[in-house]
């Protein structure tokens, strides 16, 4: 059986084009393997979108530092730890050109499956015109936020049974301090207890997700719905299950 190329989104080393070398948590790339897909690392290059998204089955953006707000329309957060442009130009450029594939097919029958955690949950949404809680600690109260960061463990409340993410009652980990606080174009699927976005959706697409947390963090088997099980769900779609 031909493996599903799974595209895989990579950060630059101390957060910096500058220093000339790409760097990825080998977590993603063993988790998209163990689940059946064919890992493959994406450079950072925007005028490449278009090519990846037309020799990758289905595409994995991945965690990272916090996006650059101005153009989305507001100033960033000086609290924020701003990620590489370079970096951000790429991965809103892969979002696109999977709306551009999608619109030039005529169709869901032709959609990219996405996957987008933690920063790419962000970044999906923020292309979709959704906004941003910058910084959780001053927002909801130091002590609430440590429950999102530091890979600690909290469980999830449910809205849609349509959903991928179907109702399980499993913990998630998450390491982040900012926040979807209006999904746009997108759904809400799941949140915290405290009411902070942990998925979005579009149930228009054959599989178009973003998750707070880390699913390669998570269980390592795929009855493990929330972690090795979603990144299963992913490969499944590109496979075209």
């Amino acid at each position: 059986m031909t493996l599903p190329v799974i595209g895989i989104t990579v950060d630059n080393r101390e957060n910096d084009a500058g220093s000339g070398i790409y760097e990825s948590a080998i977590a993603y790339s063993r988790a998209v393997h163990a689940c059946g897909g064919l890992p493959l690392l994406l450079p950072h290059v925007p005028d490449l979108a278009g090519a990846y998204v037309g020799c990758c089955d289905g595409l994995l953006l991945t965690g990272g530092a916090d996006p650059v707000m101005e153009q989305f329309g507001c100033a960033t957060d000086g609290r924020a730890r701003r990620m590489d442009c370079t970096r951000q130009a790429f991965e809103l450029a892969l979002l696109q050109a999977v709306d551009d594939h999608r619109a030039a097919s005529l169709g869901s029958s032709a959609d990219v499956p996405v996957l987008g955690v933690c920063l790419g949950m962000q970044l999906m949404a923020l292309h979709h015109g959704a906004t941003l809680d910058q910084y959780m600690p001053e927002s909801m109260g130091e002590d609430a936020a440590k429950a999102h960061i530091n890979n600690n463990a909290h469980t999830l409340v449910f809205g849609h049974d349509d959903s991928v993410l179907a109702p399980s009652g499993q913990c998630v980990v998450s390491s982040h301090r900012q926040r979807i606080t209006d999904p746009g174009r997108l759904r809400v699927v799941a949140r915290a207890e405290d009411g902070t976005v942990e998925a979005i959706d579009d149930p228009a697409r054959r599989f178009y997700v973003g998750v707070q947390w880390h699913p390669e963090r998570g269980g390592r088997t795929t009855s493990d719905t929330l972690s090795y099980g979603l990144i299963h769900k992913l490969i499944e779609s590109a496979r075209g299950d």
